[in-house]
């Protein structure tokens, strides 16, 4: 497999990721009854908590084993696309959700 270099497409991809995120957390809170501000706020909460972890910007230490997640999408069958550093997918997360909000796809 091929590790591409586009940070344009990379950014792209995940902007689409992070929505996806978004949208499926603030559905499942939905479901589970909150409305209004707190499923606003709990959702940006855990989004971002999800989307730091990804991006290695939250130490992960298991047991004295580091975990340094990094970021990859294919973006064909023999290839993977990355921007040459962490993932940066946790500065999406406000617009994601003020998108959906507007947009009421959630």
């Amino acid at each position: 497999m091929q590790l591409n270099l586009d940070p344009t497409l990379f950014e792209e991809q995940q902007f689409i990721l992070v929505r996806e995120l978004v949208q499926s957390i603030r559905v499942k809170l939905q479901e589970a009854g909150l409305s209004g501000e707190k499923l606003e706020d709990t959702t940006v909460s855990i989004a971002f908590s999800v989307a730091s972890t990804i991006d290695d910007t939250s130490a992960i230490d298991v047991d004295g084993k580091e975990v340094h997640p990094y970021l990859t999408f294919r973006t064909s069958d023999e290839t993977l696309t990355h921007c040459g550093e962490n993932a940066y997918t946790h500065e999406f997360v406000y617009e994601a959700l003020q998108i959906l909000s507007r947009k009421g796809d959630v």
